[in-house]
């Protein structure tokens, strides 16, 4: 189950970093961390979580392996929550370790807790997406792996069967296939999510927007953030009222807005809807059943321009106060870079590679494929957008504002309240936020 998705999860080494047990080992600010010795060793402290997938042996393997590109340091593992509340925490009682494995940067960097990475060191680390993850302009993190929030998964054989030959290029298409469904029997659209995971709702608002709003104006959000733009302008209500009228015309699983996560995913396992719209990581999860009747698609924008909604991850995040940052920032930036660490990623959460030559691994699924050649076909077009939902730094929601957005959102998809209402709710819900 991705619950966590909704308050963004992000990629530290291109693959996610769980919660995990109590704080263990050393710590950083003082005794955890060594001024370089006359030849140059030095020891950081590295805060990892732990779980049953990444294994206290995982992350011993992987820091031998950074450590033997930067010779001369010593990493001591400390264990403990891997999360951006548990970060302030510790760099509030003066125990903030070198280094973190997962995403921080947002509201620490702005404190000057986190030492800044220059483009120009990325890019000699071969890393190649740019699209999110900055705090002011600046990156606080590393984006060695990203990942697609939402794509478009579809049924072949669903579709092949309402006499659908592949999918649509714009909206109006989307919306002819959508009819030819229906006529056929068939669900259109898996979307929804009920009780805890009404979260998943979301997930069409973010396609149409992304595809509507963001290819256009990549900057939106960032202006939304700093005033210059609002929620009740034109572009959202319309795109707000195209998530309505999907739902009003029947288009989804009758059952969506009831179904948990895992229930919504295993329907469109099941063939009880053709279409899902859903982040990268559905990727790794329909390759593990072997499907090969799964294809991948952007939402369609009007004009029939797809959206390809990228979140950049930004981990590796280097304690400004460290008495070595520019060793610490040498190790993670090798860490982070690491195939072997990509390859997890990539296996078991569909992550996306932006690091210059990697290869993927000759075991991956045919859908985890086709969905990193139409990232591959959005770079080189420059036509990835931000995924607006999921980032954080420069242009995210502000904290607490998604929770309101997502119930409003139930409001919408139900009929409960007009595109117009819900516009206005959100701005003032933003203006909430942001004090």
């Amino acid at each position: 189950m991705r619950k966590q998705r909704r308050i963004t999860r992000y990629l530290a080494i291109g693959m996610v970093a769980a919660a995990a047990i109590g704080l263990t080992g050393c710590t950083a600010g003082g005794s955890g961390t060594t001024t370089p010795d006359k030849e140059g060793n030095a020891t950081l402290t590295f805060l990892v979580s732990e779980s049953p997938n990444l294994t206290p042996e995982y992350w011993d393997a992987a820091i031998a392996r950074a450590s033997k590109v930067v010779p001369g340091v010593t990493i001591k593992k400390v264990v403990g929550e891997n999360t951006p509340a548990y970060a302030q925490q510790l760099f509030a009682s003066g125990q903030a370790p070198d280094i973190f494995a997962a995403g921080i940067a947002n509201g620490l960097a702005q404190k000057g807790e986190l030492a800044e990475y220059t483009r120009a060191e990325m890019e000699a680390a071969g890393i190649t997406d740019f699209t999110s993850g900055t705090i002011n302009g600046k990156f606080y993190g590393i984006p060695a792996g990203a990942q697609a929030i939402p794509l478009v998964y579809y049924n072949k054989d669903l579709f092949a069967k309402a006499g659908i030959d592949g999918p649509p290029a714009t909206y109006s298409e989307l919306l002819d296939d959508a009819t030819k469904l229906k006529a056929a029997g068939i669900a259109p659209f898996e979307i929804g999510g009920g009780g805890e995971d009404t979260w998943a709702t979301t997930f069409t608002l973010n396609a149409v927007v992304a595809a509507d709003m963001l290819t256009a104006d990549k900057d939106w959000f960032l202006k939304r953030e700093k005033g210059e733009v609002k929620f009740t302008d034109p572009e959202f209500v319309a795109a707000a009222a195209k998530v309505a009228a999907i739902t009003k015309a029947g288009f989804g699983d009758k059952d969506g807005m009831t179904r948990t996560y895992a229930d919504m995913e295993q329907s469109f396992f099941d063939g009880k809807a053709a279409m899902y719209p859903m982040g990268s990581w559905f990727t790794a999860a329909a390759d593990a059943k072997k499907l090969t009747n799964i294809g991948a698609f952007g939402w369609p924008s009007d004009a029939g321009k797809p959206a390809f909604p990228v979140v950049s991850g930004a981990g590796m995040n280097v304690n400004a106060k460290s008495k070595n940052v520019e060793l610490a920032k040498k190790w993670s930036l090798a860490f982070a870079t690491d195939k072997e660490n990509m390859d997890a990623g990539v296996i078991t959460d569909g992550a996306i590679s932006t690091v210059k030559g990697y290869q993927i691994p000759e075991n991956v699924g045919t859908l985890y494929k086709e969905m990193v050649a139409a990232y591959d076909a959005a770079v080189a077009e420059d036509a990835t957008v931000p995924a607006w939902g999921n980032t954080t730094g420069d242009g995210a929601l502000p904290p607490g504002f998604n929770d309101k957005m997502v119930a409003a959102n139930v409001d919408l998809m139900t009929g409960k309240t007009s595109p117009e209402d819900f516009a206005k709710y959100l701005d003032e819900q933003y203006a909430a936020a942001q004090k």
